[in-house]
């Protein structure tokens, strides 16, 4: 056995700005070329598909939230309270508890009847970007078609995070929330800044913003349970109010945290993610057009984006005990990182023995095994199966109405230190 602290490890830095795109895959793919563990900022990083779910469903490893409110001096007020029930925080029974009211109204079927608004939010968003300030440019050939086709096609270029992929989330979020739908971009601002606290840089420069953002949306929430309260309906918020198992039930305060959970979770992420999609079909048009022959793949597509380009490249655990693993000994009080990117890539522990793992593919056969982009064990992600749903129809609805898609410019990537995605993903496209 030996401490893990007197092992020769490569460093890796999660937190250089410069590591975006191609440079981030290449750096990625050193560093798991030398070890399945490297130093990192703060702890440590696995980086196979094992070690990483070892890590992600020991009950001897807790998310370090309120570890890293203590080191940025959160001790008081809306974001430490919200810190402290977050559900990322809660754990043993308390933690069970909240899963088995919430979970009936985010399982698979239950999310089903979200299917129809999600399209309806996609048409919208298709005509506003076809009829946007530029207008859209009609291409005709020497015979007045395009491709063949007898109508004449429309050009539109636009910038897919702007047009799609920021509004689409918060949209779903506010529908499925039970808020108004034009309250869906604050919605979004508050999601972007209370997603903020899981990164270092920010709780260091940015902390008021996100302890401003935290007290609006708890005050907005607050109105918003007393609204269904007084008129029920099909949202969420009504279906916690009514989540019952053996005569417990939510208080208030559960329920508007669980929402909370739900916003920061599930807008900023699920925006990143579709942009990433795009741009990797994009990248490969045959498979863009194969999607729109058969949208049966739209499932595949998503899982496929979610395993190759993960917009949570990282997700941290700090151990409450000593644990030995691969006769390493990890002392208490250690933070370990688990790398889903190079984890995803583990294709023969996910049962695809000899797979391309750097090859995008929305038709290979990966294997049962899931990507560890929303975690595993106990604090799997609590929207996983909403987000899915988003991406699925997203996927679905723009391959079968944007047709020729291809970049119109290169893409802008954000930072890999929270959650990872583009700035800036310019498109072309003919409707």
């Amino acid at each position: 056995m030996t401490l893990v602290s007197e092992l020769d490890l490569p460093a890796f830095d999660y937190t250089d700005p410069s590591l975006r795109g191609e440079a981030f895959h290449a750096a990625m793919a050193k560093t798991r070329e030398e070890s399945w563990l490297a130093e990192a900022p703060f702890g440590y990083m696995v980086l196979d598909r094992e070690a990483g779910e070892h890590f992600l469903r020991t009950r001897s490893a807790i998310f370090p939230g309120m570890k890293i409110a203590e080191i940025f001096g959160v001790t008081e007020g809306a974001l430490y309270e919200q810190m402290q029930r977050n559900i990322l925080h809660v754990n043993g029974p308390d933690h069970s508890r909240l899963r088995s009211l919430v979970n009936p109204a985010l399982a698979p079927r239950a999310v089903e009847r979200y299917r129809p608004r999600m399209r309806g939010f996609l048409q919208g968003l298709l005509d506003d970007a076809v009829s946007g300030p530029a207008g859209p440019v009609v291409l005709a050939g020497s015979n007045g078609t395009i491709g063949g086709s007898a109508t004449p096609r429309q050009v539109v270029r636009c910038d897919f995070v702007e047009a799609f992929a920021k509004p689409y989330p918060s949209q779903v979020i506010a529908s499925v929330m039970g808020a108004p739908l034009e309250d869906a971009p604050r919605l979004h601002h508050w999601s972007n800044w209370i997603q903020k606290q899981f990164d270092a840089g920010s709780m260091a420069s940015e902390q008021s913003q996100i302890e401003e953002a935290v007290e609006e949306f708890y005050e907005y929430a607050e109105a918003l349970l007393r609204a269904r309260r007084a008129d029920p309906s099909d949202d969420l918020m009504s279906m916690l109010i009514a989540a019952e198992e053996e005569g417990d039930r939510l208080s208030d305060v559960e329920c508007i945290n669980l929402v909370f959970n739900i916003l920061a979770g599930g807008v900023d992420t699920t925006q990143s993610q579709m942009a990433h999609a795009i741009r990797l079909l994009a990248e490969h048009p045959d498979q863009w057009r194969l999607l729109a022959e058969r949208p049966e793949l739209a499932g595949a597509a998503a899982e496929e984006a979610l395993r190759y380009e993960p917009i949570t490249p990282f997700t941290a655990r700090i151990l409450t005990e000593e644990v030995l693993y691969r006769d390493v000994v990890f002392p208490k009080d250690t933070v370990v990182m688990v790398c889903a990117f190079t984890a995803n890539r583990d294709l023969e522990d996910a049962g695809e023995p000899g797979a391309d793992a750097d090859r995008f593919d929305i038709t290979a056969e990966r294997g049962r095994a899931r990507p560890l982009t929303f975690g595993a064990g106990v604090h799997y992600c609590l929207g996983a199966n909403l987000a899915r749903l988003e991406m699925q129809e997203g996927l679905a609805f723009l391959a079968e109405h944007l047709h020729d898609l291809t970049l119109d410019g290169e893409p802008v990537f954000g930072t890999v230190s929270g959650i990872y995605g583009l700035d800036e993903l310019p498109i072309r496209f003919t409707v």
